[in-house]
């Protein structure tokens, strides 16, 4: 079965960096978003296994908000494990994170190995 990944950011460069470490992945099919609300609507559409989900972004919708909609769908809260990525790593960070229960927090700059061993834990496969 493909996975399916969609990664909510809005700097293009982190877009691609996430990207091109994904292309590691066997069977992954890999959607992008610019923002937080094309991001919560591309996910209702594509139902994406895992989301890498910035948490600072313009816009109507920033990552916890789209996080906590996404945890609170029918559909998509059992089914869609999310990934918050952020520059930000403060205490209260963590506890917004928590509290829109993402399953994951990784803090920029990310190493790319780590991003992969959390994505494949995400997606049920070991490493």
């Amino acid at each position: 079965m493909t996975a399916r990944i969609l990664i909510v950011d809005d700097q293009p460069d982190i877009r691609k960096l996430i990207r091109l470490t994904l292309q590691h992945l066997d069977d992954a099919e890999v959607f992008e978003a610019e923002n937080g609300l094309d991001g919560w609507l591309m996910a209702q559409d594509i139902k994406p296994n895992v989301m890498l989900l910035d948490v600072m972004m313009p816009g109507e919708l920033d990552g916890y908000q789209v996080c906590d909609k996404v945890k609170k769908h029918p559909e998509l809260g059992r089914t869609t494990k999310v990934i918050l990525l952020t520059a930000r790593a403060q205490k209260e960070d963590l506890e917004q994170g928590r509290k829109v229960a993402c399953d994951a927090y990784l803090t920029k700059a990310f190493s790319p190995l780590k991003l992969l061993d959390l994505v494949d834990n995400m997606l049920g496969r070991s490493t």
